[in-house]
């Protein structure tokens, strides 16, 4: 029987590449066709692991040093007559079945038993990849010196229990073929009822929940009324916002009656070009730069800002908004004649900006000669259109052309004709005005003029203005 031989000292030959093989016979495995040794020796190097398994593919030949029931040293054993002999006759058949090998022992352990080894063993037999890893590793050791011991050092370090010699590649269509993407995502969805009625058989007759994406409102809403604002009098343009709210043109007529109600329920003038000069300066801000441009690292360039006002109410609305934006460390010049009587609001509005310290010029050659970051235009006026025809507006209307600066217009005058100020940006109050055709991009201010205003000159009003203070506005 096999077992007869457990006990015996043997050396195993594997070749060139695995080597020689000295121990002690544990086992032997008639139906996996593997021999075992325990207390190995590999090339007459004492092997760190207890015990190694050998198939009988790898083996070329055997020998029987000591046919004993004691563990004899493997360099003493080979020093000593060596008479028992194994030398496997060959792979006999399909199997590899080696049966009934000849021994020829001096030894006083007379009776032979065969050896049967069957089958080589599984390639993932753990105790064969080890015995293969092993002397790999020394065979690393005594052919690459310092260099082998640093690899061997890694290998027992981070290559613990790696396959290294698998031998077929691993099937990557028959794995994901496993994984049913359709019924998981369906199941994820909620589209799965015979799944959940399966699992849950107390809902099988209530109706399936709906499931919202993450961007999906849960509540129901109603159809949205984009068109929220309607006016008495059409000023024959009409706007919409950003979100698709349509915001009609007044005439300068119903803009005038608007303006007068809200007086009247105490929005004076005065609150009006403070929150005019705040929005203002605000959208001037941001055309300026905003962040990337005012903060502390870049006071050495701080933007420049030229106001040309007339003596009128736009004009104070535009010294309003120079004093925010000196307020801000923005460097602002304004251009203001004084040879024309000024209403008392242009007056107020400029002893407040007097405070700030910034300049103030009543002449056109006083103005930068050099390009500016930004022109603000309060020169019309809605009640007054002859200023045009005066001098000192048709000069400074020339500067601002050949400045090369972009202009801001607030609140310009309705006219037919073309505008005298070339302005890039344009800043309507509470309701547009039906502005001519040109390539300036409208912009609308929220003024602070209540609901219950807007009713009392016949506008039904719903704010268009969300969570700001300024809005564009694009042409129907």
């Amino acid at each position: 029987m096999a077992t007869d031989w457990l006990g015996s000292v043997v050396s195993i030959n594997c070749g060139l590449t695995l080597g020689v093989y000295q121990g002690e016979v544990s086992s032997v495995d008639h139906a996996s066709q593997t021999i075992s040794l325990k207390q190995p020796y590999h090339n007459g190097v004492r092997c760190p692991l207890p015990e190694v398994t050998f198939s009988a593919m790898d083996i070329k030949e055997l020998k029987f040093l000591d046919i004993q029931n004691t563990v004899s040293k493997p360099n003493s054993a080979q020093g000593a007559t060596t008479e028992s002999s194994f030398i496997p006759s060959g792979r006999h058949n399909q199997s590899n079945r080696l049966t009934q090998p000849h021994v020829t022992s001096s030894s006083s352990h007379s009776s032979t038993a065969p050896i049967t080894i069957l089958r080589r063993a599984p390639a993932g037999s753990s105790n064969s990849r080890g015995a293969t890893q092993t002397a790999q590793k020394k065979n690393s050791v005594r052919n690459g010196g310092a260099g082998g011991l640093m690899r061997t050092k890694d290998d027992e370090c981070f290559g613990g229990g790696t396959d290294e010699n698998l031998d077929a590649d691993f099937d990557f269509e028959g794995n994901l073929a496993l994984f049913d993407k359709a019924a998981v995502f369906s199941q994820i969805d909620g589209t799965n009822s015979h799944s959940n009625r399966a699992q849950h058989p107390s809902i099988q007759g209530e109706q399936k929940p709906l499931s919202y994406r993450h961007d999906e409102n849960i509540l129901e809403v109603k159809p949205v009324v984009y068109r929220q604002i309607t006016v008495p009098q059409h000023g024959g343009r009409e706007y919409c916002t950003d979100s698709g709210l349509v915001v009609p043109s007044v005439p300068y007529e119903v803009h005038k009656r608007l303006l007068a109600a809200a007086e009247r329920w105490g929005l004076s003038l005065e609150r009006r070009l403070e929150t005019i000069g705040v929005c203002s300066s605000q959208m001037a801000l941001t055309l300026l730069g905003g962040p990337n441009r005012l903060t502390p690292k870049n006071v050495h360039q701080r933007p420049t800002v030229v106001l040309l006002c007339g003596p009128h109410i736009q004009g104070a609305q535009g010294i309003s908004c120079g004093r925010h934006l000196a307020n801000h460390e923005v460097e602002v010049i304004m251009f203001l004649p004084n040879f024309v009587k000024m209403q008392e609001s242009v007056n107020n509005e400029v002893q407040l900006y007097s405070r700030t310290g910034s300049k103030q010029v009543a002449s056109i050659k006083d103005l930068p000669a050099s390009p500016v970051d930004l022109v603000i235009n309060c020169l019309d006026c809605h009640e007054n259109p002859l200023l045009r025809e005066q001098t000192w507006y048709q000069s400074a209307a020339d500067w601002a052309n050949q400045n090369r600066a972009p202009v801001l217009s607030i609140d310009p005058a309705v006219s037919s004709q073309h505008q005298t100020v070339e302005a890039k940006w344009t800043l309507s109050l509470g309701l547009p005005l039906p502005l001519p055709e040109t390539e300036s991009r409208v912009y609308l201010c929220d003024i602070g003029i209540p609901k219950l205003v807007y009713q009392e000159v016949g506008i039904r009003y719903h704010s268009p203005f969300g969570c700001k203070f300024v809005i564009p506005l694009h042409t129907a």
